[in-house]
C-alpha cells in the first residue's frame, strides 16, 4: 500500500520537498494508516523526499470513547516522534446553535482547527485520509442531490494546492488489510454503523445492495466514471477560459465588462460556465449562485433589452447596457 500511496503522490504532485503537512488524524484505520505510511515515506532515505508532518486531532465530544481516541493518537505520535495537537469542541452544541447537521458542524470544526494548526506551525498543506470508497460515496450523494457534472468528480486528490488526499486511490479493504499486516489496532467509530446519516446509509445500505444485485465492482466502475468526468470537465473549463479572453472587454476591481453579442453566440453549456467563471473571477466565489439564477441571466442576455439588470445575490449585479454585459461587484460599496 505504501507503493500505491507513493504513486498517487507522484501522479498528482501532492508532496514536494520542503513541504510541511498537517495530518488530520482521528485514530480510525484510514487516518492512522495515512500517518504511518507518510512517516515511513519521509524516513525512507532511498526516496529522497524531505517533508515534515504534524498531527491535528479533534475531539467532537459526541462519543464516550472520544477521549480514548485522543489518547491513542497522542501515544501513536509519541512512539513515532511526530508533533501532536488536539482540541475538544462541542460539535452537537455548535450544530444546535447554528441550526445545521452534526456532520456539517463536525466538518467545519475540523477544517477550522486544521487551518489554525497550519498557521501556528507554518505548514503549507493539510492531508486528509479520504479513500476511494469515500470518493464513490460522495459521488452517489451528489447524484441524489441532483448535482451537476462537477459533483460526479467526487473527492479530488488535491484542492487549492492545499488539501491533499494521499489515500484517494486506495480502497477501504486495502486500508483494513494494511492495519492488520502492520499490527495497528486502529480505533473504530461506532457511529459509522448507525444509519442516521446520509453517508452511512449510502455506505452501509446502498453500495452493498448495488454490489449484491447489480455490479460487484461498483467502486471501480464509479471511480472510472469520475476520471472521465474530470477529463471532460477540465476540457470544458479550458475552453471557457479561452472564450472568456476573447469576450472580456474590461476587468476593473469593481466591474467586469463582456461583449454581449459574442456571449449570445455561445452554446448554452458554455454560457452557463462563462457566467460562473466571470462571477468567480470578480467575487472570488460563486456561493449562492444557483442554476435558476444562471438561466435567468442567459434569458436577460438573449432578450437584449438595454438597462435591464438582475441581482442573483446581494454581492453581484448583472446589467445589460449598450451591447455589453456589466458584472458589478456590490460588496465593494
Amino acid at each position: 500500500m505504501k507503493e500505491k500511496v507513493l504513486n498517487t503522490i507522484k501522479k498528482y504532485n501532492l508532496i514536494e520537498s520542503g513541504d510541511k503537512l498537517v495530518l488530520g488524524v482521528s485514530g480510525g484505520p484510514d487516518s492512522i494508516s495515512m500517518l504511518n505510511i507518510l512517516n515511513d515515506i519521509r524516513n525512507d532515505k532511498n526516496l529522497h523526499m524531505e517533508f515534515d508532518i504534524i498531527v491535528a486531532h479533534i475531539n467532537h465530544m459526541i462519543r464516550e470513547e472520544a477521549k480514548d481516541d485522543e489518547e491513542f493518537v497522542e501515544n501513536f505520535c509519541k512512539k513515532i516522534g511526530v508533533p501532536f495537537y488536539a482540541k475538544s469542541i462541542d460539535v452537537q452544541k455548535i450544530a444546535n446553535n447554528n441550526k445545521i447537521g452534526t456532520e456539517e458542524a463536525g466538518r467545519n470544526a475540523r477544517y477550522e482547527f486544521f487551518d489554525e494548526i497550519l498557521e501556528k506551525t507554518n505548514s503549507n498543506k493539510i492531508a486528509i485520509a479520504h479513500n476511494k470508497n469515500d470518493k464513490v460515496e460522495t459521488m452517489i450523494m451528489n447524484m441524489l442531490r441532483g448535482s451537476g457534472i462537477a459533483g460526479l468528480k467526487g473527492i479530488e486528490p488535491i484542492k487549492n494546492n492545499k488539501y491533499i488526499r494521499p489515500l484517494i486511490e486506495c480502497e477501504r479493504f486495502e486500508i483494513e488489510q494494511y492495519c492488520k499486516e502492520n499490527n495497528i489496532d486502529a480505533r473504530i467509530d461506532r457511529t459509522n454503523f448507525e444509519n442516521i446519516y446520509t453517508r452511512n446509509k449510502v455506505r452501509n445500505v446502498v453500495i452493498p445492495y448495488i454490489k449484491q444485485e447489480f455490479n460487484p465492482n461498483i467502486i471501480q466502475t464509479m471511480d472510472r466514471l469520475s476520471e472521465l468526468v474530470k477529463e471532460e470537465d477540465e476540457y470544458l473549463e479550458n475552453t471557457v477560459k479561452n472564450i472568456y479572453k476573447e469576450l472580456i472587454i474590461e476587468e476593473k476591481e469593481k466591474e467586469f465588462v463582456m461583449d454581449l453579442k459574442g456571449f449570445n453566440k455561445q452554446e448554452k453549456v458554455i454560457k452557463s460556465r462563462l457566467l460562473l467563471y466571470t462571477i468567480l473571477r470578480l467575487l472570488g466565489s460563486t456561493n449562492g449562485i444557483e442554476k435558476i439564477h444562471i438561466e435567468d441571466v442567459i434569458k436577460l442576455c438573449e432578450n437584449n433589452i438595454g438597462n435591464k439588470y438582475l441581482t442573483p445575490n446581494k454581492n453581484i449585479k448583472i446589467l445589460i447596457k449598450t451591447n455589453k454585459i456589466y458584472f458589478i461587484n456590490q460588496k465593494l460599496g
